[in-house]
């Protein structure tokens, strides 16, 4: 009894290598709020409230999203509003950082 072995056919197509078009790096996503709490170290955490249209009644709704951003320097205070930029993950919670502050708290 002869083993046969099946040839494989491998398809002959002729691999691309077109590149997909890419974001260009180092833009980091942007968001400006008002801050909540500065009673941590070195760690804000900013609301970012948004409008949005309801899907079906159309009427806009407006939502609050926290986040916790890197204050190195800790000179934001509550009430401040702040421009914070996307970052590496610095701990579980925190992956942005404060960029800027646009308005003081008095």
């Amino acid at each position: 009894m002869a083993v046969t072995k099946k040839a494989e056919t491998k398809s002959a197509a002729p691999k691309t290598t077109e590149a997909k078009p890419q974001a260009p790096r180092g833009l980091r996503k942007r968001q400006e709020g008002l801050v909540v709490s500065s009673k941590m170290d070195k760690t804000i955490v900013v609301a970012v409230v948004r409008r949005v249209r309801h899907a079906t009644y159309g009427k806009f709704i407006r939502k609050t999203k926290k986040f916790y951003a890197h204050d190195e320097s800790n000179q934001c205070g509550v009430g401040d509003r702040v421009r914070i930029v996307e970052t590496r993950p610095l701990s579980k919670l925190k992956c942005w950082k404060v960029e800027s502050i646009l308005v003081k708290a008095d």
